[in-house]
């Protein structure tokens, strides 16, 4: 694999990386680098987009789903409480008796 690596660098001249603020390189050069890595950045980032907006809508899911649990189980508690006051009316007004 490392000869192979080695072979590749001299034959690929046109592969070989280059350091903008060292190389020597004519205007022309500098605006095509500049327009493929605004190409690479914008294919990049409409991926990332996409997956922004498949995290917002999960956690925004995640949220109302527990926003909406939290008042479906506040409301069985209202509930509850109004039922154990009708019982304990009902209990007071339930005649007393021997057994009781």
């Amino acid at each position: 694999m490392a000869d192979k690596g080695a072979k590749g660098e001299s034959e690929a001249t046109f592969a070989k990386r280059i350091d903008p603020k060292k190389d020597h390189l004519t205007p022309e050069q500098k605006q095509f680098i500049q327009r493929v890595e605004m190409e690479q950045w914008k294919k990049n980032m409409q991926k990332l987009r996409g997956r922004n907006i498949l995290t917002g809508l999960a956690i925004g899911s995640m949220v109302i789903g527990i926003y909406g649990y939290t008042f479906y189980s506040v409301s069985q508690e209202k509930i509850m409480d109004e039922i154990d006051k009708e019982a304990s009316v009902a209990q007071m007004k339930r005649e007393k008796t021997a057994s009781n």
